[in-house]
């Protein structure tokens, strides 16, 4: 007869046995601010069920191989913004990798105000997520049942509120990000390993933040937002084939610039035109827009946010109060 024991036992033998002065497994307990509000409704498969409810098997695909899309989207005002620019995304990611689901577009948007009524969202943020479903445990992605589908409405915080007026510092990390052919920046798949290797790269120095490169050595953009800087008045980003997802706010921040007159440039960019420009910021659906002062203990231009960041910040929010581009 087989007998299970539980991690502290374990813990106990592989000490005994290794002769480990530490644990070889450390019981660290769920702090309580980690934890989903037990409140909340999630939209699953077609119902509105709490946290606790809300669950997928373990045979499911998405979880054993990361075989899944997903799309973050923000909720402002109890509104959906750029919500056609997500679906749209979210449909190629799904034609992409081949996953059909049971439900329109169209349908989804309807869930998703189904969710923000039911959880009184005001300003907040929706995670749409569809997973290839349970199925056997080899990697055959067609020997799977309905995939899931799932909703969560809830608020989100990325980074300190001080960040976004004083800047934020980051790194540049030794992680790249995905060749191409391996596997396509534009599909906002489930598997984000590569970017989470590169995020503890930046907590580890002691930052947020962390710039990937691509297989050539040149710019891609952070571990979940794209990146922009300013060199002699001119606002420069990645352009797409450098290996980056083209983001919502990265195409808004774009359009504002041009409205504005400032000239913008979408190409390649190396680690020194980081080090040399004059303003950098960050943009992204979680994060929104939020300065960079300070990348590999360099500071960019002064240490302080730049005119033109500071103008367009104020700009996207100016977008956002007035109700554009947002389903209601």
């Amino acid at each position: 007869m087989t007998t299970v024991v539980g991690p502290a036992e374990s813990a106990r033998r592989a000490t005994k046995e290794y002769g480990s002065k530490e644990p070889a497994i450390k019981e660290r307990p769920m702090a309580d601010e980690y934890l989903p509000n037990p409140n909340l409704k999630i939209w699953i498969d077609g119902k509105l069920v709490p946290p606790a409810q809300a669950t997928v098997s373990v045979f499911s695909h998405g979880l054993l191989y990361g075989d899944g899309v997903f799309e973050g989207i923000r909720v402002y005002n109890g509104r959906i913004f750029e919500g056609p620019a997500h679906m749209k995304r979210f449909a190629l990611s799904l034609k992409a990798i081949r996953l059909e689901i049971p439900y329109t577009m169209d349908q989804l948007v309807d869930a998703m105000k189904q969710t923000i009524k039911a959880n009184n969202t005001i300003d907040g943020y929706i995670r749409l997520v569809a997973a290839r479903g349970p199925g056997t445990l080899g990697i055959h992605p067609f020997r799977t049942v309905a995939p899931n589908v799932f909703i969560i409405c809830d608020r989100i915080q990325m980074f300190d509120p001080e960040m976004y007026e004083k800047g934020m510092k980051v790194i540049t990390a030794s992680t790249i990000r995905n060749h191409p052919n391996a596997l396509s920046p534009q599909i906002k798949s489930l598997n984000y390993l590569n970017n989470i290797m590169a995020k503890i790269e930046a907590i580890d120095a002691g930052c947020l933040e962390a710039v990937m490169l691509n297989h050539e050595g040149y710019v891609g953009e952070c571990t979940g937002d794209n990146l922009f800087i300013v060199q002699g008045g001119k606002l420069r980003t990645p352009a797409t084939h450098c290996g980056l997802l083209g983001g919502v706010t990265r195409r808004l921040v774009l359009k504002m610039a041009q409205k504005r007159g400032i000239a913008t440039d979408e190409s390649t960019l190396t680690r020194a035109d980081l080090y040399y420009s004059d303003e950098m910021f960050i943009t992204g659906t979680g994060a929104e827009v939020c300065p960079v002062t300070e990348i590999d203990k360099r500071p960019v231009g002064d240490g302080k946010p730049g005119a033109i960041t500071k103008q367009l910040i104020a700009d996207f929010r100016a977008h956002i109060k007035s109700g554009e581009d947002m389903l209601a």
